[in-house]
């Protein structure tokens, strides 16, 4: 049986990083306050179960820096979730924070409010590397963080890093990790800089004020990461994420296998029964659609069986546990030959990714399904 997950969307932020192209306002940017945002979300949970959804079996508050609510704000958003959709026994609970907003206390009223993971935004230990990320934490906090997390009970927690930056170097990638195994997080999310356009840094690198990232650094430190992380009882299941056994993030393995989820808040996207849709982006426009009544919804699509396809071998494959092999095309078969021989993939009744290959996934998904 499916999982069904809930995602809630905190568009705010106290500043805004370099890097960043998500639909996040800081207190210069945007109208509508904490309290519109929580009263207007209350409602779009309201009306959404009322189209008949089953009961979270995940709930995921991401950003945005969620815990800019505080644990109380977090914990009504729970309730409402509670109130309309409900929550599964065992359900996963997850909030992400910000290690500058977090505190004991913080972790405390999360363990009393009924979360059961949290996810920290960490980046690196290297104070130069977050500079250039325009990241507005010390790199030591986000290690106490993560202590205070699971001093407070947490069993689940994840550290985000994020690797090649420009100007880093092999040693602060290092740091990073020595600084991740010390504190016994059970998970760990490490994505190579992608510079969107239209960010801050993305025109830094257009005046040449930053050298652009390069994907054979990125290729050198995945090894880095990999090696350090599976050395140390960390094993991979998805290309970008490590857990200890019985930590991968349940909600996210909902996106991977394409299964449902209602994503609530301005421009959170959803994905219900072969539909995709997502909601408007300003705060106010979503305060007033819900003061209205109205399901603040922006536009709608049906994916097609060719779309739903492709997807899923594009996000199977990035898993470890692979896909069934015949939901590769026979005209795609000489292609997955040909990595199979070079070591890149590996064929039973599953097809999925070596060791090896899962650093060349993108690639090797692409000729699979140009060749199809």
């Amino acid at each position: 049986m499916d999982s069904f997950g809930v995602y809630i969307h905190v568009p705010f932020c106290a500043t805004r990083c370099g890097y960043c192209d998500f639909n996040t306002y800081t207190p210069t940017e945007v109208d509508s306050s904490h309290a519109q945002y929580l009263d207007a979300l209350e409602r779009e949970l309201e009306l959404a179960a009322a189209r008949g959804l089953p009961q979270a079996q995940t709930v995921f508050i991401g950003g945005g820096t969620p815990s800019l609510l505080g644990a109380d704000g977090l914990g009504r958003i729970l309730d409402a979730i509670r109130n309309t959709f409900g929550i599964a026994a065992g359900a996963e609970i997850t909030t992400e924070s910000n290690p500058e907003s977090t505190s004991p206390d913080y972790f405390a009223g999360l363990r009393d409010a009924g979360f059961t993971r949290v996810s920290l935004g960490m980046q690196s230990a290297s104070t130069p590397v977050l500079k250039v990320l325009d990241r507005q934490h010390t790199p030591g906090r986000a290690v106490a963080a993560a202590r205070e997390a699971l001093s407070a009970g947490f069993e689940h927690v994840n550290l985000d890093m994020i690797y090649g930056t420009p100007t880093e170097t092999d040693d602060d990638v290092r740091r990073t990790l020595d600084a991740i195994l010390a504190t016994g997080v059970d998970h760990v999310s490490a994505y190579s800089l992608i510079v969107e356009d239209g960010t801050a840094m993305a025109r830094k690198i257009r005046r040449g004020e930053l050298p652009a990232p390069q994907e054979d650094v990125y290729a050198d430190r995945y090894e880095i990461i990999a090696a350090t992380l599976e050395g140390n009882g960390y094993d991979w299941y998805e290309v970008s994420n490590w857990a200890k056994p019985g930590g991968e993030c349940r909600h996210n393995l909902i996106y991977w296998h394409n299964q449902n989820w209602w994503g609530a808040g301005p421009g959170a996207h959803s994905f219900v029964d072969g539909k995709r849709f997502f909601n408007v982006k300003r705060p106010e426009r979503y305060a007033q659609l819900l003061h209205d009544d109205t399901l603040p919804i922006q536009d709608t699509e049906t994916i097609t069986p060719d779309e739903a396809h492709t997807e899923a071998i594009m996000l199977g494959l990035r898993l470890r546990e692979g896909i069934p092999a015949e939901w590769v095309g026979e005209r795609a078969r000489g292609v997955v030959d040909k990595h199979v021989r070079a070591g890149l993939l590996e064929r039973g009744e599953r097809l999925r990714v070596t060791d090896t290959g899962r650093l060349l996934a993108d690639g090797i998904i692409t000729d699979i399904l140009a060749a199809e």
